[in-house]
């Protein structure tokens, strides 16, 4: 099992922060792509008090399964966000659905984004454009993260630790009428596509 510690940030330029990205010594590891990502719970929505999700992601004709939890001990800093993190893909994400259905599961949170990704050999950086707004997000070691958030002129004070589900309900608390899902059609038929 891995420990995933990543932070997240606002991007209000993507053309500036793809130069910031290559002057740090990044190359893209994916070029843009759609991504599709389906959170699965219990009825009663154990896993999410739990904080746990299980996740099937579609992205760039690939399937992952994915489980991630809080580690059984604190990290020691509350910075950056750590999780256990088990992931695979899988040949075929219809079908482990049904599977996760017949269990009993249910299809608690669907959400969205245009992905890319980039790596300077060390970690990743990814950004992605939801239909809420543009972030990027760092995964590597604490300090990596910190010394290329410097790098890109990201201050610790804008470090966002926060999963997209819950930047969701953030949002949705302006916007109610927005809908249960993260998509790119349910937040434009509200007239709120950022």
């Amino acid at each position: 099992m891995a420990v995933e510690t990543e932070i997240k940030f606002r991007v209000a330029d993507l053309a500036h922060l793809r130069r910031r990205l290559e002057a740090a010594g990044f190359g893209v590891v994916t070029p843009r792509a759609f991504e599709s990502n389906v959170l699965y719970d219990t009825p009663d929505r154990r896993m999410r008090a739990r904080t746990e999700i299980l996740r099937i992601r579609s992205y760039d004709g690939r399937w992952v399964v994915t489980h991630k939890r809080l580690p059984d001990a604190s990290a020691g800093e509350e910075r950056h966000k750590h999780r256990i993190e088990t992931e695979t893909e899988v040949a075929d994400g219809k079908a482990l659905e049904e599977i996760l259905l017949s269990l009993g599961l249910t299809a608690a949170f669907r959400y969205e984004k245009w992905r890319s990704e980039w790596s300077d050999g060390e970690g990743h950086c990814v950004v992605d454009e939801t239909p809420i707004g543009n972030y990027a997000e760092l995964e590597g070691s604490s300090a990596w993260i910190d010394r290329v958030a410097a790098k890109l002129g990201v201050d610790h004070a804008h470090y966002i630790t926060l999963s997209y589900g819950r930047l969701f309900d953030q949002w949705r608390q302006d916007h109610p009428e927005c809908g249960e899902h993260l998509t790119f059609d349910a937040v434009a038929r509200c007239g709120e596509w950022s």
